[in-house]
Order: structure tokens, then C-alpha cells, then sequence
């Protein structure tokens, strides 16, 4: 086990995500200059793919971490069987759901129920279809819907904050259905979808379009939101949520609706747009 993610087993995971919010939301001129000129040059951030492209017009390092694209940067794939992928990032794992366990990593899976944290909802994914996307702090962080879909409710799941880099990925047991996260359940065409944004150390919030912040305030218990009667309708490629840092967001599908892309793999590149998977007629 690497010492990053040893770390991630003793520090204190939301007092350091509440000291990066701070940071992230000052409008510090210096701080948020050095923050962004920092995570640009580290990671490599292609700024000319930004609606904003002069660093210095967002006035805090969020605003610039959850920037928004130029028209045309991304589109969606033309074929309207296509499913979407839901953000620009890299496959950590996709595949079958085997049973009811959906594999993280060589000896690591966690089962649906985990990751919903509601085993009855769970059930209708037993067998299904999975995709783990990986964003990394370079990548555009505005997550996508996948399909067109009516949301039904979500589901805010308390839990640790620890890392989702590839070496937490390989060593933290059932790490996504550990670190907090918002599941959003959508009723579609072809049934239910599920879109699980899943929050990370260092994280500062996840966003929807319909209610906003819902990570922070972290919470002590489950908290389930029935939009059953508010019919919030979102189609396929719409903006649905945003992470205010890097994490992961998994899609689950049920059995027989879809088939997985061609070549997508862990560790393939991805980005919004492109084809998940193709919708079986």
C-alpha cells in the first residue's frame, strides 16, 4: 500500500475537505492565482477547450475548477441508440454486474446494494450493466446524463472521503460504496438508471442542476429526496451535476438493455459524449 493512501486511512477526511472548500471558494486574488496556475500547470488543463479561457475572469479557484465549455467542445455521438458517456475522464472498470457485485479492482468488488445503500433498489441491477468513470483534476468536471430520463429521487449515502486515484482504487475494500455519494435513480425508456456521484478526499461538494449543493452539508444518515411529483425531466447529453473537485461517477444499467461500447477498458481514456454503450431494441 502506497503512503498516500495509508494516509488516507488516518487523516481526518472531512476537516481536510472543509479546509480545501475554504480554499476553493476564496476570492483571495493571490491564492486563487497560484491555484489555478498551479493545477493548470500540474496536470496539464487545456484552457483553450474553456468558454473562459483567461484564468484570471473566475473569480475563485471553484468557479474555474467547474468551468464551463465552449459550445461544440463536446457533442454528443449521433447515433440516438448511443448511451453517453457522462463526463470526460478514464474508465476505472465497466463490464457486467456479476451477480449483484460490481468489480473495483484485482480482488476488490463492492455489491449494488452498498453502493445505493438501499438493497431493495438494487435488485432491478443485479446482472446489469456498470461504468466507473475516474475524473482527474485536469479533466472538465460537469457530469452529463447518459440517457434521457425522469429523476425519481436521490439518495445521499454518508461515508469516508478517501482518494479515488488508481492506487486507493487498488487497495481501499468496496471504496465507492464507502466514500460518501449522491445516487440519483432516473426512470427511462428501458426502466431505471442509476448515476452515482461519488465524493473523494479533497472534495468540496457535488452539485445538481435541480437542488444544488448536496455534498457538503456531509451527513450522519441516509437522506432520501422523492422528485416523483416535481417531474424534473432531463435529456440524454443535458448537464445533470457537477463535482467542485476530481472524483468518480458510476452508471448502472439493468440486464439485457445495453451493450458496452467496443473497447472500452480500465484505463481507457474517455470523453463526454462519446458512446457508453448501444441501446438493445
Amino acid at each position: 500500500m502506497s503512503l498516500v493512501t495509508w494516509l488516507t486511512y488516518v487523516l481526518p477526511h472531512r476537516a481536510l475537505s472543509s479546509a480545501a472548500r475554504a480554499l476553493a471558494y476564496s476570492d483571495n486574488l493571490r491564492l486563487k492565482a497560484w491555484l489555478i496556475d498551479t493545477v493548470t500547470r500540474r496536470f496539464g488543463v487545456d484552457l483553450s477547450e474553456a468558454a473562459q479561457s483567461d484564468p484570471s475572469t473566475y473569480p475563485t479557484f471553484n468557479s474555474f475548477f467547474t468551468r464551463a465549455l465552449k459550445p461544440g467542445a463536446r457533442v454528443a455521438d449521433a447515433d440516438p441508440d448511443a448511451l453517453l458517456m457522462p463526463a470526460d475522464g478514464r474508465i476505472s472498470q465497466c463490464g457486467q454486474v456479476e451477480g449483484d457485485r460490481i468489480f473495483q479492482a484485482k480482488g476488490q468488488s463492492f455489491t449494488t446494494g452498498e453502493l445505493l445503500g438501499d438493497d431493495e433498489s438494487a435488485k432491478v441491477f443485479e446482472g446489469g450493466t456498470f461504468a466507473t468513470v475516474y475524473l482527474s483534476p485536469k479533466d472538465y468536471h460537469r457530469v452529463h446524463m447518459p440517457w434521457a430520463g425522469r429523476l425519481r429521487e436521490t439518495v445521499h449515502v454518508p461515508g469516508r472521503l478517501f482518494s479515488v486515484g488508481p492506487a486507493a482504487v487498488a487497495n481501499v475494500p468496496r471504496l465507492f460504496a464507502r466514500n460518501e455519494r449522491l445516487v440519483c435513480h432516473f426512470d427511462t425508456d428501458f426502466g431505471p438508471m442509476a448515476v452515482v456521484m461519488v465524493g473523494a478526499l479533497m472534495v468540496s461538494g457535488v452539485e445538481t442542476v435541480w437542488s444544488g449543493e448536496e455534498i457538503p452539508a456531509y451527513g450522519r444518515a441516509i437522506t432520501v429526496k422523492d422528485y416523483r411529483g416535481e417531474s424534473i425531466e432531463l435529456d440524454r447529453f443535458e448537464e445533470m451535476a457537477r463535482f467542485n473537485y476530481g472524483s468518480t461517477v458510476v452508471v448502472l444499467l439493468p440486464p439485457g438493455v445495453a451493450t458496452l461500447a467496443p473497447g472500452l477498458a480500465a484505463e481507457t481514456a474517455v470523453r463526454l459524449g462519446q458512446r457508453l454503450a448501444t441501446r438493445v431494441r
